[in-house]
């Protein structure tokens, strides 16, 4: 395959990055805007003879490590740093990489949600919830309208939920016992430990309620809201498990007095 178009290319681009940097200062007068080439390769911790054969756009061997230094050095934007590995024909290792589609819901699943009066919805193994039916997204008005499906990234990363969730730290503290205890059998799922990386990087009370190690079985009980138009409501959660294919947790919340 000819990567000559593609190598020619990287090094116009880099050579473009290298010239919009401003020289160190007491660099004296320059005939040319930027850095030079060996200031250039000192920065990305390259050769100067292979910096320049990158800047030449000669076909020669690129490892990912190679662009990275390329990218840090010239202090590329995430989108410089995308267009430099896609000419480079490299995916980027700082990238993850693009995870499946989650398969739909089975009909027979939605079906029996619209079916049912009281509010009610399913969540996935990840806590995502996969669908909804009306009493459901007018009760949890706060977290269907944040656009943000995930259970979990609602609780700690939306503010929202700390003023409609009653008791939010103790909700808190006990959905993240219940999650390990759901994720158990999924320790390889790269869904989760995407989601667990993004939870525990930019929320500190799940990086410490996770650090705990509490696991608690998802039983149901007690859940009390403030909802924004409705004010206090309290409702029994009841949960259900739907093992054909895919596992999904059906949740409903039912008035206290209809309790058996």
């Amino acid at each position: 395959m000819d990567h000559l178009p593609q190598r020619r290319e990287l090094g116009a681009f880099i050579r473009a990055r290298r010239e919009a940097l401003s020289p160190p200062p007491g660099g004296g007068r320059r005939r040319t805007p930027g850095l030079r080439r060996e200031e250039a390769a000192t920065r990305c911790a390259l050769s100067p003879t292979l910096y320049t054969w990158i800047e030449q756009g000669r076909d020669i061997s690129l490892t990912a490590r190679t662009l990275a230094s390329l990218a840090q050095g010239l202090s590329l934007t995430p989108a410089e740093r995308a267009y430099l590995f896609a000419l480079g024909q490299i995916r980027d290792p700082a990238t993850p990489p693009k995870l499946p589609a989650l398969a739909p819901v089975p009909a027979a699943l939605q079906r029996a949600l619209s079916a049912i009066a009281a509010p009610a919805y399913l969540l996935d193994a990840r806590f995502t919830a996969r669908a909804w039916n009306a009493p459901a997204r007018a009760l949890f008005a706060p977290w269907h309208e944040s656009g943000e499906p995930n259970l979990l990234r609602f609780i700690f990363l939306v503010p929202a939920a700390r003023d409609f969730i009653q008791d939010w730290a103790a909700s808190a503290r006990r959905l993240v016992a219940e999650f390990r205890a759901e994720t158990a059998e999924t320790p390889d799922d790269p869904r989760l430990h995407r989601l667990l990386d993004e939870l525990r990087a930019q929320s500190p009370d799940f990086a410490k309620a996770w650090a705990a190690r509490d696991v608690q079985a998802r039983l149901g009980g007690l859940r009390r809201f403030n909802h924004p138009t409705q004010g206090a409501l309290c409702f029994t959660q009841v949960n259900f498990q739907h093992l054909a294919g895919e596992r999904y947790r059906l949740i409903m919340l039912i008035e206290p007095g209809e309790q058996g």
